[in-house]
């Protein structure tokens, strides 16, 4: 797909900033890591993932905002555009050596999402969308969702959260609902890759609670724009301001969220 201008500038901070995180995944064992919470820790690799994705980002558009997960919010001079930014979407898998984590982009324009880069740099996977454009993995292939129609056939991604988070009941709940009707649920520790997944056709579908917006704005796009739909949790939540996602192909997206929404 030709990329906005936008788009170019978000694909090459990814790359370089990837380039980064390759290097010290190399060496995690010798990574200086600190405890940001319970659960929840930050690296001298993420911060420095972040440092270089502001840089390139901020550099090309100085104007726009910027939400970042370490970094923190900043208003730029244009109110109506913000960089939304997860350096390192995987921490717990990047300091334990498993090769499943992802640099996530999003670009925000007057609310919406328009703009989407989720990179998986230990894999060399770059997924992307804009919005009205389709959603594509690399140089040239588009992504569309899964075609399979049963959920005794379906394969779905989620969150499970560690116990310091306050969705954990709920999320055993769901699992129980689930895991009976399906092929299989998984949970691989990096939301931004899960929706490309389903975007990918890897995955039939995809939840999670509590997320923070840097966590699923790339993700939310990039799925959106292969086909899938998107809901809150709970009908009619707006994923991206409540944190809580449902995404699936068209086929299973009924039973899925029925299955989740019962009491």
């Amino acid at each position: 797909m030709q990329g906005s201008a936008n788009l170019n500038i978000m694909m090459k901070a990814a790359r370089k900033a990837g380039r980064s995180l390759v290097k010290d995944f190399r060496e995690v064992e010798n990574l200086q890591v600190s405890m940001k919470g319970a659960g929840d820790f930050v690296s001298k690799a993420d911060i420095e993932a972040e440092r270089i994705l502001k840089e390139e980002l901020m550099g090309a558009r100085p104007n726009y905002g910027w939400l970042g997960e370490e970094g923190g919010e900043e208003a730029g001079s244009d109110p109506t555009r913000r960089w939304i930014v997860d350096p390192l979407d995987g921490g717990t898998n990047f300091l334990h050596a498993l090769p499943h984590w992802a640099i996530s982009i999003a670009l925000e324009h007057k609310g919406q999402i328009v703009s989407a880069v989720v990179f998986d740099a230990a894999k060399d996977e770059m997924f992307y969308a804009e919005r009205g454009a389709g959603a594509w993995l690399n140089d040239s292939k588009r992504l569309r969702v899964s075609g399979r129609r049963r959920m005794v056939e379906a394969v779905f991604a989620t969150g499970i959260p560690f116990a310091a988070k306050r969705t954990l009941p709920a999320t055993l709940k769901d699992l129980a609902r689930v895991m009976p009707e399906c092929a299989g649920v998984r949970h691989l520790g990096s939301s931004s890759l899960d929706m490309a997944y389903v975007a990918a056709g890897r995955f039939e579908g995809y939840w999670e609670r509590e997320l923070n917006l840097w966590d699923m704005a790339a993700g939310y796009l990039i799925a959106k724009e292969a086909g899938a739909l998107v809901d809150g949790v709970r009908e009619g939540q707006d994923p991206l301001e409540s944190g809580s996602i449902i995404c699936a192909n068209n086929e299973i997206f009924s039973g899925f969220t029925r299955i989740l929404r019962a009491e």
